[in-house]
């Protein structure tokens, strides 16, 4: 069955308020209950009371002690010790106030689906989602959409109602370990899906997370470094992509990250928090640390936030005892604490989840139906970067089929950390990471159980189908020499808290592609990465495929494309280099501190008993200077007149599209109109991108992407699209004036099939304009 976009968006919005009628529960009966509590003298649960009066209600009925209870949480595991029968232990919880009704925060992570990091819940299972890369690389916010309903309903389903959601970092660096949990490169294509995404999330009548803000671009080092780069330049790139999702998602909470930002903690900056993000943007929810983020109680609490994380993992409970002392002498003003859990009231009851919690036992999921969710997030978003001579899609009447690597057989590789799910399909495979720090003892390299294999023999049930596991380039050779199709399947695995130290393929699967290929060139390489790899073996082989970490149904997605049963429409939301040389950071900056840190740990005995947990691992602090400043990707690659070896927005169909009568219309409200036609002779996906053409930090013209659309077409099919521009996207920001300035005259834009492509032109004819921060 084919769903149209109105469709998917329709189902989402359906999945995320199925709740409603769960277990025969009507929404008047709850509203009859909650009038009936009222009725008893607590006039806050009344839900015809307006949300700011009832905030306030509850607020001067807390105790001083209720109110500081309420701005710090335990790690989720904890919750196991004071109530081992709860079926609710996730990354976080946070005691309500059961007197007044409000509930406890059930909190959990969420990037992939609801994650159950070292099994905290035995057997629970959910569905896992690709990598957020792989959602980027559709193009399309109806799919991002689709896939946070679904998390958001099994989350609530599961009793959770905080989701640890909504990841807008940029991909600065292509060896970034946890690149694969984020939207990519860009600006206006990150703020866009990640909105989507928590939109659907928090359909459900369940909150979601923005993080982590800012900068948390890399994971050597990442609670000790500085990232440094002038506050213009980040207002142009991640902070407008986290701008870009607050407004279109409107999360809950924002989560500040680890590292510091121009020499202040992400968790105690000023600038950050009570400036730019209350502000400039009139955040109106909490915001709340990463796990182990706070660094000081009167600092942080001045600066903005608003609720101390997983406690456990700070030096000390920062926002128990000692902000309580803090408010006794006047450091910290009780007005202040006032604002904070008033936030996180205001946010309950707007909400929803005082007047309808979440379940206190699981609920039955329909498994099945997600299951299809992330099947078609994965096809979505599969990138076909190479199809030469039209080897792709393979014929259902192939012969003899050779198929080897990757553990094609049993699964498909997904990323690991605190975004890892035990999916509904299992794991067949879990590995230990190799030569580990002893405390990510509990990451391990998971395969979900949807083998690719299985998926391949199902649709040539006459053919001859071997696999090899490729430890033998030469065997693998061999078995490939004179058959009809070979699939490769080459894996790179990426973790939160470390970073890749190459971007090369490990474990020698280089040769193994190169030995194949040199056997047979219609040799086809599907690659389930985290990001960005290297490809020696490129202009040897007949077609590559990027499935990226594909998700619970990966294995039946990608064989579906690869058949042609839904065409490959992903296109690349990041760069990837010919070499890494070409990177603005080549390496890992403070590798080497990390390196010697772990050593020296290795080195020291343990004490047996110790309960405190220092998660910097003894590393230094050291500064990271983002020299490139708001030119990220594409745009340093376009600055640096460098050629990579594919560019943002590549991505190849098994159709072809014609673009027409591109033109463009200036003013306040910018936008661009064009025209899509398939003139190829089967059903396509194309993604057409327009990109302006304006100084970038240099001087010298550069591009910025500022608008897209994905499009599916019949054969002979034609749709006119008309696309605005949000101004933002061609100005630069003014700190000295605090606002976006747009300069008056022409704007070229360029109607383009990636960022490399020359396109079609058009001019903007743009007024000089000064818009709000």
């Amino acid at each position: 069955m084919k769903w149209s976009r109105e469709q998917r968006m329709d189902m989402g919005t359906r999945t995320g308020r199925s709740w409603l009628r769960r277990g025969g529960v009507c929404l008047w009966a709850l509203l009859a209950a909650g009038a009936a509590q009222a009725q008893e003298g607590r006039p806050w649960l009344d839900p015809a009371v307006p949300t700011a009066q009832r905030v306030e209600l509850v607020l001067g009925r807390m105790t001083l002690d209720e109110k500081i209870s309420l701005v710090h949480g335990n790690f989720g595991s904890v919750l196991r010790k004071t109530r081992p029968d709860d079926k609710r232990i996730g990354a976080g919880h946070v005691p309500g106030v059961p007197r007044l009704g409000i509930p406890d925060l059930y909190e959990s992570d969420a990037s992939l689906g609801v994650a159950n990091g070292g099994t905290m819940r035995p057997g629970d299972v959910a569905t896992a989602l690709p990598a957020s890369l792989a959602t980027a690389a559709s193009f399309d916010p109806a799919i991002a959409y689709e896939g946070g309903a679904m998390i958001g309903a099994e989350a609530r389903a599961k009793g959770f109602n905080v989701l640890l959601a909504g990841g807008a970092n940029l991909t600065r660096d292509p060896w970034n370990g946890r690149d694969f949990e984020y939207l990519g490169e860009d600006p206006w294509l990150t703020g866009v899906m990640a909105g989507a995404a928590i939109r659907g999330v928090q359909d459900n009548g369940i909150m979601s997370t923005l993080k982590h803000f800012a900068l948390n671009a890399q994971e050597s080092g990442r609670y000790v470094l500085d990232a440094q780069i002038a506050q213009g330049a980040l207002r142009e790139s991640d902070l407008l992509a986290f701008q870009i999702a607050l407004e279109r998602g409107q999360p809950d909470s924002v989560m500040c990250a680890y590292n510091k930002v121009n020499g202040d903690w992400s968790c105690e900056n000023d600038w950050l928090l009570n400036q730019v993000l209350k502000r400039d943007w009139s955040f109106p929810g909490w915001v709340m640390s990463d796990w182990g983020g706070v660094h000081s109680t009167v600092k942080a609490a001045l600066a903005g936030l608003d609720q101390e994380s997983g406690q456990e993992l700070d030096q000390e409970v920062y926002f128990g005892e000692p902000l309580q002392t803090a408010i006794g002498k006047g450091t910290v003003p009780e007005a202040r604490l006032d604002d904070m859990v008033r936030r996180i009231l205001g946010r309950l009851f707007h909400r929803g989840l005082v007047d309808r919690p979440a379940p206190d036992s699981p609920q039955p999921i329909d498994y099945a139906a997600h299951g299809l969710v992330a099947r078609r997030a994965a096809e979505a978003g599969a990138v076909l970067l190479r199809n030469e001579g039209r080897v792709l899609p393979l014929s259902t009447a192939l012969k003899r089929v050779v198929v080897i690597g990757g553990h094609a057989d049993v699964g498909v590789l997904s990323g690991g950390g605190s975004s890892q799910v035990q999916a509904v399909s299992g794991s067949p495979l879990r590995m230990p990471i190799p030569n580990g720090p002893a405390n990510l003892g509990f990451i391990k390299i998971t395969y979900h159980g949807s083998s690719p294999l299985a998926a391949i023999k199902a649709r040539l049930p006459g053919a001859q189908v071997t696999f090899l596991d490729g430890a033998d380039p030469a065997a693998a050779a061999a078995a490939a020499t004179g058959a009809d199709a070979v699939l490769v399947f080459a894996t790179q695995w990426r973790t939160e808290a470390i970073d890749l130290e190459s971007l090369a393929l490990p474990e020698g699967q280089d040769a193994l592609i190169a030995a194949v290929a040199a056997a047979n060139p219609r040799t086809t390489v599907v690659l389930e990465t985290g990001g960005a790899v290297l490809m020696p073996w490129l202009g040897k082989v007949g077609a590559v495929l990027e499935a990226w970490y594909p998700g619970d149904q990966g294995g039946e997605a990608i064989a579906r494309v690869l058949f042609g049963e839904v065409d490959a429409g992903g296109r690349l939301p990041l760069t990837f280099p010919a070499r890494e040389e070409q990177a603005p950071r080549p390496q890992v900056p403070g590798l080497a501190n990390v390196k010697a840190a772990a050593a020296e740990q290795a080195a020291k005995p343990r004490t047996p008993g110790a309960t405190t947990v220092d998660i910097t691992g003894g590393v230094k602090g050291f500064d990271v200077p983002y020299v490139e400043g708001a030119d990220v990707g594409y745009r340093w690659y376009g600055r640096q007149g460098l050629k990579p070896l594919f560019p943002f927005g590549h991505g190849l169909s098994y159709s072809r599209f014609r673009h027409d009568g591109f033109t463009a219309q200036g003013g306040a409200r910018p936008s661009v109109r064009f025209t899509v036609t398939n003139t190829g002779d089967r059903p396509g996906v194309d993604v057409p991108q327009v990109y302006a053409v304006v100084p970038g930090a240099d001087g010298r013209p550069a591009r910025r992407l500022v608008a897209f659309q994905r499009v599916e077409l019949a054969p002979g099919q034609s749709v006119a699209v008309t696309l605005p521009i949000d101004p933002r996207l061609i100005a630069r920001y003014d700190s000295g004036a605090a606002a976006w300035a747009v300069s008056g005259g022409p704007v070229p834009v360029v109607l383009a099939r990636d960022a490399g492509d020359t396109g079609l032109t058009a001019t903007l004819a743009m007024s000089a304009l000064s818009l709000k921060p």
